[in-house]
Formats: C-alpha cells, sequence, structure tokens
C-alpha cells in the first residue's frame, strides 16, 4: 500500500502472473546421507573416465531416479512436488520423475539458459557446492519486457531481468519448466555437483491434453 496523498484515494501494486521457484534445504543428517550415496554412484560411473579439463562439464545419463543410491532424493522430490501441486490447487495429481541426472561442473565449466520442454515442473538437488560455484541464475520468462530496457538507477526483484539464487549442500530447487535458468562458471577449485530432473503428469494424453476451448 502505497501512503494516502491529497489526489487520490488508494493506491495498491498488484504482483499477476508470477513465476515461483520453491527453495527447500534438507536437514543436515538426511542430506548429507544422500550426498553419501550419490557420490558413490557417480564415482562409479566416473571411475573409467578421463579426468575432467578446466571448462568441460559431464553429465550422466538420465535414469539415476532408477538407482536405489537415489531412493531417499526420489522420496524427498516426490514429497515436494505433491505439496507443490496442492499449492498450486492441481486437481489431477498423479506424476512421474521423466528424467534425473547429474552435472558435474569443475573450474571454468558453466552451464548455458535453457529450459525443460515437455514437462510440467523442473528441480535440481545441490549435492557439492562452493563459494564461487553456489548460485544459479533465473530469468525472465516474459519476452517482451526485453524490447524496451530503460536505464535504472538500482536493480530491484522489480525491473531486473535476472534473479540470481543462492544454493548450499542440500538445497533442493523446484520450479517450472518453462523458466531458463543457466550456472555461472565456476570459480572455485573444487567440483559443483548437482542433480537435476524433470516432472510430468502420467497418463497426460488420457487425462490432461483436452482442448481447452
Amino acid at each position: 500500500m502505497v501512503k494516502k496523498d491529497s489526489w487520490f484515494e488508494t493506491s495498491d501494486v498488484m504482483p499477476m502472473f508470477p513465476s515461483l521457484v520453491w527453495k527447500i534445504q534438507l536437514e543436515s543428517n538426511l542430506h548429507e546421507a544422500i550426498d553419501a550415496d550419490i557420490l558413490l554412484a557417480l564415482d562409479g560411473m566416473r571411475q573409467d573416465g578421463p579426468e575432467l579439463a578446466p571448462g568441460q562439464g559431464w553429465q550422466s545419463d538420465q535414469d539415476l531416479h532408477r538407482l536405489k543410491e537415489l531412493r531417499d532424493l526420489v522420496a524427498c522430490i516426490d514429497q515436494a512436488a505433491k505439496s507443490i501441486l496442492r499449492f498450486l490447487r492441481i486437481g489431477y495429481d498423479a506424476f512421474e520423475i521423466t528424467g534425473c541426472w547429474a552435472t558435474v561442473l569443475p573450474r571454468g565449466a558453466a552451464h548455458r539458459a535453457h529450459s525443460h520442454p515437455n514437462n510440467f515442473l523442473s528441480g535440481v538437488y545441490y549435492v557439492r557446492t562452493h563459494a564461487g560455484a553456489d548460485t544459479i541464475n533465473f530469468h525472465d520468462p516474459r519476452n517482451q519486457t526485453g524490447i524496451i530496457r530503460p536505464p535504472v538507477v538500482e536493480l530491484t526483484a522489480e525491473n531486473t531481468d535476472q534473479v540470481v539464487v543462492k544454493v548450499q549442500d542440500g538445497t533442493l530447487l523446484i520450479f517450472p519448466s518453462y523458466l531458463q535458468h543457466s550456472v555461472d562458471a565456476n570459480t572455485s577449485a573444487g567440483e559443483r555437483i548437482s542433480v537435476s530432473f524433470n516432472i510430468m503428469f502420467s497418463a497426460f494424453t488420457e487425462n490432461l491434453s483436452k482442448p481447452l476451448w
């Protein structure tokens, strides 16, 4: 509410059509056990591969959600997704993970802006972060806002086209799959290790693909 002035009675700023990002920090004992299992699985996948050069990233296959080492993480993702669907008042709550993969970014490696088409929700869980490798960028999905970009005297949540979210080991983020995101180059000496995933409604064509007209 803006302070009342002499020439108007009331004034409100009404946020519309928000793009929501859910940030969940797992309890330390839980995420430490989950992280150890994930790192053990990734060590097995990478043991015969070459050491990553600076600037060169690595990604696993996209079926990690089927591994026993990730069952506790999958359980956390399922609980979070159910809560989000309730929050959004979604009337159909059968969903499944359509893909789950690990990303390792050594020093100098980055991830360009992208989204995850043909999914409803996407997310990322952080296994190893370091100072200089502990953020993710979310980009304004409203393309029309870039047509006119006047200079601003201060960046705020209301005038920026990018939001930087700080994360740490054990952070779980879930967001709409349409929301573009990117990762800046790792400036730390350690590897940035994360597990990403996509979620889609089960039996979509039978239940949700009816025309809305």
